[in-house]
C-alpha cells in the first residue's frame, strides 16, 4: 500500500466517528449507520488480499472492542474483506479492479461507485444484523434496520470518499 499516513487517517477518522458520534444517535430504532467500512470500501484496488484481510481483522476487532460487541463487528467486516475483490470486478468490471488505484466517483463513474458501495454495505449490514438479532422471529423487523442502515450509511461512506478522495488524482 502506498500510502500509508492518509489510510492510518482514515482508520482513526472512521473509527472515531462511529464510536463517538454514530452510535451515539439516537433517531430511531431502525436507524444504526455502521460508517466505518468506509475505511475498507476505499482501500486501493490492487491491495493485497493479505493486507485486506489483515485491514478487516484489525477494523473488527477495534469496532468490537469499542462497541462493546462479541465479535460481530470482526465476522461483518472480514466477510467484506474477503469478498471485496470479487464484488468490485462485478460491480466495478474486470479491467477497472485490475487496472488498481482508489475507488472514487471520478474515477469509476457515479452510478459504478454508487453499485459498489451499495453492494458492500448491504453485504455488511446483512451480516452485521442478522447475526445482531440472531433470530428469524423478527426478519422484517431485520430487514427494515438493514435497508434503512444501509441508505443513511452509502450516504455517509459517498460523503467520506468525495472529501478523501478529493487529494488524489482520478486515475491513481
Amino acid at each position: 500500500m502506498y500510502r500509508t499516513l492518509p489510510y492510518l487517517g482514515l482508520f482513526a477518522a472512521t473509527v472515531l466517528l462511529q464510536v463517538f458520534l454514530f452510535d451515539n444517535l439516537s433517531i430511531s430504532v431502525y436507524l444504526n449507520p455502521l460508517v466505518y467500512i468506509a475505511f475498507l470500501i476505499l482501500l486501493p484496488f490492487e491491495t493485497l488480499p493479505v493486507v485486506l484481510l489483515g485491514a478487516g481483522l484489525l477494523l473488527g476487532v477495534t469496532m468490537d472492542f469499542a462497541m462493546g460487541a462479541a465479535g460481530i463487528n470482526t465476522i461483518a467486516t472480514l466477510l467484506v474483506a474477503f469478498l471485496r475483490p470479487t464484488l468490485a470486478g462485478l460491480t466495478c468490471g474486470r479491467e477497472n479492479a485490475r487496472e488498481g488505484g482508489i475507488p472514487s466517483s471520478g474515477r469509476l463513474g457515479e452510478r459504478v461507485f454508487i453499485n459498489y458501495v451499495v453492494v458492500l454495505t448491504l453485504l455488511h449490514h446483512a451480516v452485521f444484523f442478522l447475526l445482531e438479532a440472531l433470530s428469524w422471529e423478527h426478519v422484517l423487523h431485520t430487514v427494515v434496520r438493514i435497508v434503512v442502515s444501509s441508505v443513511v450509511t452509502v450516504a455517509f461512506v459517498w460523503i467520506a470518499a468525495r472529501i478523501f478522495t478529493a487529494q488524489f488524482s482520478a486515475r491513481v
